[in-house]
């Protein structure tokens, strides 16, 4: 009896250990699952795996001389099994599968919300002023200097030299160039060449298009890179407040003598 519950113990925590380590690996291209509101179902799934492990380990003890450390192999699965993040298992009849399949969803969903949140943040810190949305998409990108895949690589440099570029075009519309010059700068990139959705005409409305487009572009590429995995980035700029001019305090008024 004592050797049941040693072996079962032992291989508890291994498995624990060994669940951790494959649900992480498992995903790897999402996201991680211990993040602020997906840990919860990480840690349920992995709490799980590992009790099941413990009990056919001492299940396999107590049948023969078969060690209990064999149920370490049943974390295995998290890395072998092809358990996909579908909404679609949810209106699904419920036989064991889909129940089997149910944690995986909600941690899927619940990991989309930390990235979401992740996002979110930074989009707002560079919100306020738009040179602040470029030079948040060139920071982040000299972040992502590990990203080696050439089609990766392609896309993230897309999306920075199209936020740069429309950002540039919304400075330039600040400084009221005319509408020549406004047309003739629109056309110098593949994104802004659209006649009619970028009118030189209407530059204010233009601005605010190719503001609200760049930001889009920026949660994209935060997405991108919360996915592959740099998900520790700052937040730019570091400090909201060092950007901002500083309000100087009233000076008395002495009469003139």
């Amino acid at each position: 009896m004592p050797g049941l519950v040693l072996g079962g113990v032992i291989t508890f925590a291994v498995s624990l250990m060994l669940a951790c380590v494959l649900l992480r690996w498992r995903c790897r291209r999402i996201g991680p699952p211990f993040g602020r509101r997906a840990r919860y179902w990480a840690s349920f799934i992995v709490v799980a795996t590992a009790s099941v492990s413990a009990i056919v380990g001492v299940l396999f003890l107590a049948a023969g001389r078969v060690p209990a450390y064999v149920g370490i192999l049943v974390p295995g699965g998290l890395w072998l099994g092809k358990l996909p993040p579908q909404r679609d298992r949810d209106v699904l009849p419920r036989a064991w599968p889909a129940v089997l399949t149910l944690p995986f969803s909600r941690l899927y969903d619940r990991m989309g919300d930390d990235m979401q949140e992740w996002c979110d943040t930074r989009i707002e810190a560079a919100r306020p002023r738009p040179q602040w949305i470029a030079a948040a998409a060139q920071y982040y990108w000299n972040q992502m200097g590990g990203v080696t895949d050439p089609r990766a690589r392609a896309d993230l440099d897309r999306w920075l030299q199209s936020i740069t570029h429309k950002i540039a075009m919304v400075n330039l519309i600040d400084l009221e160039p005319g509408s020549r010059r406004l047309r003739a700068s629109l056309q110098l990139h593949p994104s802004t060449q659209h006649s009619r959705k970028y009118s030189e005409d209407d530059p204010a409305r233009t601005a605010r298009r190719l503001e609200t487009e760049a930001l889009n572009e920026l949660h994209l590429f935060l997405a991108y890179a919360y996915r592959h995995g740099y998900h520790t980035m700052l937040i730019y700029p570091y400090r909201p407040r060092a950007h901002r001019p500083t309000a100087q305090a009233a000076q008395p008024m002495t009469p003139d003598l």
